[in-house]
């Protein structure tokens, strides 16, 4: 199957990496690609990096806009794609170079292929956090399960346009806009294949300030999810993942603390509370 294949690499400020994951989109053996490089006002050499691809092969298409997230920077490469698939790929990501075609090359045409990962750090490629296993592409699976029981990388995905008919990235939202588009498209509960190889490199250096390691600033925007999702899906989807959320999260919590009483037999929280007692009693005589 020779379909077309609209890569989108949204770019801030990391020219540093840009070149290996553009480099990763040359060399796939599937040839028949675009790949729309959109720049979101980056301040350090992202355009010169950009540019240089872009005449270096004419399948490479560059864009600049002012600096609006990267939501925005999405939906910029989405209005321009071309293809009958759609790779979302950061600029600090990397695809192997036979995603396209392991993911095309079946007799039957999936709307949507999803392969295995690895994360790259540090130089080495590790384990993803966890395997995709099929039930998990599923609408439910994808609505109960994502962050509780697994999440997958954006660039895991070959994504036939037809299922993001009427999708855009919400530009209000810093985290789990991806988590939205996979609720998307998988709300009809298309056939998808699952290609069992880690075909997606997800980047994760040591990065104290990124968003991630922030865990009070995504619990802010996944609240934001829910009135979203209320609006798109209706009341009962919405009831239902909110008890579901707390029912897992309050089940986590509980085994936590259980297995931290096993090994500390109580003591640590037991001379924490006496500890803070005394000290009370302690502040008290003084006042």
């Amino acid at each position: 199957m020779n379909s077309k294949v609209s890569v989108i690499v949204p770019c801030y400020n990391q020219a540093v990496y840009l070149d290996e994951c553009l480099q990763s989109v040359l060399d796939q053996t599937h040839q028949n690609w675009e790949c729309i490089i959109v720049n979101d006002g980056s301040t350090d050499h992202t355009e010169t990096v950009a540019k240089k691809w872009a005449e270096k092969d004419s399948r490479f298409q560059y864009v600049y806009k002012e600096n609006g997230g990267l939501s925005s920077t999405r939906n910029t490469g989405l209005e321009k794609a071309s293809g009958d698939y759609v790779q979302f790929l950061d600029s600090d990501d990397t695809i192997h170079k036979e995603k396209f075609s392991k993911s095309l090359s079946t007799d039957k045409e999936y709307p949507l292929a999803v392969s295995q990962f690895t994360i790259y750090k540090n130089g080495l490629h590790l384990s993803g956090y966890n395997r995709v296993e099929q039930d998990f592409l599923t609408f439910e699976g994808i609505v109960f399960g994502w962050d509780l029981k697994f999440s997958i990388p954006i660039h895991c995905a070959l994504v036939s346009k037809k299922l993001l008919e009427g999708f855009w990235f919400d530009t209000s939202l810093t985290s789990c806009e991806d988590w939205l588009m996979w609720i998307h498209i998988t709300k009809d509960n298309p056939e998808v294949l699952l290609v069992d190889e880690p075909l997606a490199h997800y980047r994760k250096e040591d990065n104290n300030n990124s968003m991630s390691s922030d865990l009070y600033k995504i619990l802010q925007q996944r609240i934001r999810i829910f009135p979203i999702l209320k609006k798109l899906y209706g009341d009962d989807l919405h009831d239902r993942l909110v008890y579901h959320i707390i029912e897992v999260r309050s089940k986590q919590y509980i085994q936590q603390r259980n297995e931290f009483n096993k090994v500390t037999g109580g003591r640590a929280v037991s001379g924490y509370l006496a500890l803070k007692k005394y000290y009370y009693r302690l502040f008290q005589k003084k006042n």
